[in-house]
């Protein structure tokens, strides 16, 4: 917290009092698994902690201009901060609190989109799995998607693009040993999302799905058996998900290819 030494140097000791501890000195993924491991209690004194950060940050009054920009994203890299902290303060040995997890984590990954966009007035193009952008959460495990929230923040100034796919590779983690290799998958399900879209004369095409005919419109509202595919493979769990009511437009691939890992193998 560079910028609130500088501008708010009364705050600095305690600031690095309360953040004491928490500055990562391994990489991201080893960071997080750490941190998980520390006591639940710990885990949520550090949230109290960065909670109060970012309130004691927020309440400072800023002058114009550049200072009251500084004084912006100070508090916004505060939030994100005490965001970390409050979601990993959730007990992740009960199926409940991880349920409100994944709902959290999706809430605040679209609450600083949103934010994004306000304070900088720029489009943004989003990358997410299609489970997190889309708008009806077809996994019990994420209650309400990053999609649903930025739809409700956005209104018609969001637009949400779904992939689809018939077959091909793809990298995963194995879900049996978490290690990163490549996977292939045949031909989609009969009678799945995928496999009807496989049927269009074109192997791959975009297809905008709020100006469709009213017979194609039936067909997309329908819940079917549908690929979800994201980070661990394989995946025992059959998934089913109206698209219609779930994206705003799809891209639909004959077939697709691995991606070239660039992390450790």
């Amino acid at each position: 917290m560079t910028v609130s030494a500088r501008e708010y140097p009364q705050l600095l000791e305690r600031v690095t009092e309360l953040y004491r501890g928490l500055a990562p000195s391994t990489d991201a993924g080893t960071y997080s698994e750490d941190y998980l491991k520390l006591p639940l209690d710990e885990r949520q004194e550090r949230a109290e902690q960065t909670g109060k950060v970012y309130e004691l940050l927020r309440k400072q009054h800023p002058g114009s201009g550049a200072d009251r920009q500084e004084h912006l994203w100070t508090v916004q890299h505060a939030r994100a901060i005490h965001q970390m902290a409050k979601g990993y303060s959730l007990d992740i040995t009960d199926e409940a609190q991880v349920a409100e997890m994944m709902r959290l984590r999706d809430q605040v990954m679209a609450e600083n989109v949103a934010w994004w966009n306000k304070h900088t007035g720029d489009r943004i193009l989003l990358s997410a799995h299609n489970t997190h952008v889309s708008y009806d959460s077809f996994d019990e495990r994420y209650p309400k998607t990053q999609g649903a929230f930025l739809r409700d923040a956005l209104g018609r100034k969001h637009v949400s693009i779904g992939f689809s796919f018939f077959k091909g590779s793809f990298k995963a983690f194995g879900t049996d040993d978490n290690g990163m290799r490549t996977y292939s998958v045949g031909a989609a399900k009969p009678g799945s999302n995928e496999e009807t879209l496989d049927k269009v004369r074109q192997d791959d095409y975009i297809l905008d799905m709020r100006t469709v005919p009213n017979s194609a419109r039936a067909w997309l509202d329908k819940s079917r058996v549908t690929w979800k595919i994201g980070a661990g493979w394989p995946d025992p769990v059959t998934y089913k998900s109206a698209l219609g009511q779930a994206h705003d437009v799809l891209i639909h691939l004959n077939e697709i290819e691995a991606t070239e890992y660039l992390g450790k193998p």
